[in-house]
This record gives structure tokens, sequence and C-alpha cells, in this order.
């Protein structure tokens, strides 16, 4: 397996106290170059008679490269290491997001209208009617993001203090992107009956709920009851959004490889809740030979292990023929193969036995179920969960314009409709003069995707009648 390029994620700022001669910086940056390092930024910081100060900003490929980087460095006659700054872990000091006001109070008046005694009128009028929440207070505007902390990004079960950094990004995505307001609550207990009563004590406050990083099976039931339950949207985001992407991302390459949906043979690898997911709303799309494959091999009727009643759905659902084996007997012919597993599960010989202009999705993060350089030469169209390759499918392309839609309309619930609603609008963000094997998917950073999605998903929810408001109503009560 190939190793992963320098990335932003293992990024040093390395302050170095360099002897005052002739070529030394160029020794410290061919030793950095040697060690496989990436150099950014070189900052002059000081300059004496006999030494010079340096901060040089190097990425590397994971935490033991970086230690070998810095190693490299110290071994160089005339140079001290004086200090090593994690650029990542500088970010996350005292956490990513904060809360601010939006009315300033600077005098006796400011405090009288936005606390007491005002504020008492504000309250009863929402206690006449509190369907005026969503106008007069956050609630309009405000997503939970909850976790139990059990399935965090590739780490797993890390518990909920650990899963808050990730939460924090995600209030961040959703505020940047989306103008959406959201609130991380990371829960101490992986109890379905416990995290499902405790949203719903939460819900007053909120709009709509994310569920972020909860394990399979208990995901798919705690999202079931909460979705029952409350007069909010719910969404799972590591499933339906991830979900979403993966369609739109399918549905551009399918325009470069032309080939029917209806006849594509499809193998999912990892079907848990993203990979349940994305098998589902590729059945909706219209595709029947579909197979999904997790660390027992195929899924299909009768399987005697593996089987929790999710699973036992995909294998009523899928595998028409029945297919058993492992992912060698499943890939043999396939269009796509979609993973949503671990790395290094799909091998070149694999890929090999794929049909013609194969598609390849390996989004197992941060290292993919085959390495790029090994599977590009032998297929049509790659993408994978990674920024540093081309293809990012990534549901930051999902989830902030979603909720914005389901805000906006003030919807009951998610459906299926508003998913393929924001499949298409995501799909759409790529022009046809853009579209090519190596830009299927719009940057994370397209500032039309979240707009577009919103809209869809607005469009959709009135049309399957879930919406409480119509686009661009805004009510004003005066009492």
């Amino acid at each position: 397996m190939s190793t992963p390029a320098p990335s932003a994620s293992y990024s040093l700022t390395v302050r170095l106290e360099i002897r005052n001669r002739p070529g030394m910086l160029g020794n410290v940056t061919s030793a950095i170059g040697r060690a496989g390092g990436d150099i950014g930024a070189v900052d002059l910081v000081e300059t004496t008679g006999n030494r010079v100060v340096r901060d040089i900003t190097i990425k590397a490929s994971d935490s033991r490269h970086g230690q070998e980087i810095i190693g490299s460095l110290k071994g160089i006659a005339g140079v001290k290491v004086a200090n090593i700054s994690d650029r990542t872990f500088l970010m996350h000091q005292g956490g990513k997001i904060e809360i601010t006001s939006k009315v300033p109070i600077r005098t006796r008046d400011d405090l009288s209208m936005a606390y007491t005694p005002g504020v008492a009128r504000v309250c009863l009028a929402i206690h006449e009617d509190p369907s005026r929440a969503f106008t007069l207070t956050m609630k309009r505007n405000m997503v939970a993001v909850v976790t139990d902390g059990t399935a965090v990004l590739g780490l797993g079960d890390i518990g909920p203090e650990a899963a808050l950094p990730v939460m924090e990004g995600k209030a961040m995505l959703f505020k940047e992107l989306a103008g959406v307001d959201a609130f991380p609550i990371c829960l101490g207990t992986k109890d379905p009956d416990k995290i499902v009563e405790t949203v719903k004590l939460l819900a007053p406050s909120f709009g709509g709920v994310n569920l972020e990083d909860i394990a399979a099976p208990r995901c798919f039931e705690v999202e079931d009851r909460l979705r029952k339950e409350l007069d909010i949207p719910v969404f799972h985001d590591d499933q339906h959004g991830t979900a979403v992407v993966v369609l739109a991302a399918l549905l551009n390459a399918l325009k470069i490889v032309k080939k029917d949906p209806r006849r594509l043979r499809v193998v999912v690898s990892g079907v848990g809740a993203a990979g349940t997911a994305a098998i589902k709303i590729l059945l909706a799309l219209g595709i029947r030979h579909l197979v999904g494959v997790d660390e027992h091999g195929t899924i299909y009727r009768g399987r005697p292990v593996g089987l929790d009643f999710m699973k036992r759905w995909v294998a009523e659902a899928t595998n028409p023929q029945n297919l058993k084996g492992r992912m060698s007997e499943a890939i043999e012919g396939a269009d796509v193969f979609i993973g949503l597993s671990v790395p290094g599960v799909l091998t070149v010989r694999d890929v090999k036995r794929m049909a013609r202009n194969a598609i390849v999705f390996a989004m197992a993060n941060p290292v993919p179920e085959i390495q790029p350089e090994e599977a590009e030469r032998h297929v049509r169209v790659l993408a994978t969960g990674r920024s540093d390759y081309p293809n990012q499918i990534n549901n930051v392309l999902c989830f902030p314009g979603f909720f914005r839609g389901l805000l906006d309309s003030r919807a009951r619930s998610v459906n299926d409709e508003m998913k393929i609603a924001a499949a298409h609008a995501i799909a759409a963000c790529v022009g046809k003069d853009e579209l090519g094997p190596e830009y299927i998917i719009p940057s994370v950073f397209n500032k039309k995707v979240a707009p577009a999605v919103a809209r869809e998903v607005v469009r959709a929810a009135q049309r399957t009648g879930v919406a409480h408001r119509r686009r661009g109503a805004d009510t004003q009560f005066w009492f």
C-alpha cells in the first residue's frame, strides 16, 4: 500500500535556530524534502550576528512521519529545534465555536426589551401559540448536533468528550456555509432509550436535530423513534448526508461513462449506517443489481452469521441472485464499487475484474479501500473521501444546505424526495463544460451548493406536504 500524501491535518510549525552561514537554509529544506515533508511558509523571526531564527511550516503524512521529519532536522549540524507547534491542535485551543449576542445591549431601554420586563410579553405570546417560538426565538434557526461518541469519523467508540471537537467542527460548517446556528450535544450514554428521551426533552429549543457519529445498528433505532415522536425534522448525517452526496457523484459519473442506472451492477463495501443509507437511495434511483459486502462477505438471504435487523432488510432488498462469497466474487463484472468500510479491502486485482469504464468510490477515511495511485489507471472515474485527491465525496456538500431548506420550510420531517432532490441539486452544480473524470462533484467551497440544496429541499417539502411554511413567508407580530 502506498504512503498517503502529506496533508494539512498533520501540519507542524517548527522554530529553528540556524547558524548564520551561507547554505544553511538550503541544508534545512533539503533535509525536509528527503524526509518527504511538504514545505509551506518559511518565516524569518530574528537575525543576530551568528544565528537566524526561522519558523518553517511543514505538512506530513501522519504523526510518525512528522516525528521522522523532526528527527532529520535535529541531525543537521548547526541547527537547533527550538519549538514544535502542531497547527491542528493550535486551531482547537479553547474550542472552535462560541455564543455571541445578535442584539446589542447599550441602554436601559435595550435591557428592558431584551430581558425583564419586556421579555415577559414575548413569553406570554409563545405560551398562547407555541408555534411563535419559530419566529420569536433562536428555534427558527437552531439545530442540535447530537452524538453518543460511539462511531466518530474513523476512530470508533471514543466517548462523548473526545467526540466534541468533531461536533464543534460540524457546528462551524453549518454556520459558515448556510447561516444555520448549531449547538453540539455530546451525551454520556449509549442507551437508545436515554438518547431518545434526552433529545425529546431538549427539542423545544431547536428547529431540527442532526444525529452524528452514533454506531449502527443503534443509530437506526434512535433515528426512527425520534422521527416518529418529534414534530421537528431528524436527520442522521452519517447515513443520509453520505448517501445524498454519493448519489450526486454517481449521477455525474454515469454521464461520463454513459451507463443506464437500471442496468448497473453495484457493490457496496461496508453496510453500516452510511452503507445502508447509500443502498436505500440507490434502490430509489432504480438500481436493482446491487450487492452489499461486510466483514463476513456478501450479504444474502439466509446468511447464518452477522445479520442484525437492518442487514436482514438489506439481504431481502438486494443481491437478487443471492450471490455468496467474498469481495472477489462480488466485484467481478461490477460497474460501480462504493466503499464505506475500511482500508485495503479492494485490491488492484479486484479492480481489474470490474467491467469496462468502471467507477470506484473509495471513501474510507483517512486511508481509502484502495489507494488512488493504485486504482486510477484501471478505472474511468475515481472518488475518495479525502480532500487531497480529486472528487472528494464529503457530507459537507449536503447537510448545511439540507438543514437550511428544512428550517426555511419549517418541515416536520425528512423524506426520500428531499434527499433525491438534494442529490440532483449538488450534481447540477457541476456544469456541462466542467464535468470530467476528475471533476464529478463540486468543491466543498463552492458557494452555490448550499443555496441550491436548500432551494430544492424546500420545493420537495412543499410538494410532499411536510412544509409548515411557504418559502419567503415571514410573519410579524404586534401586541
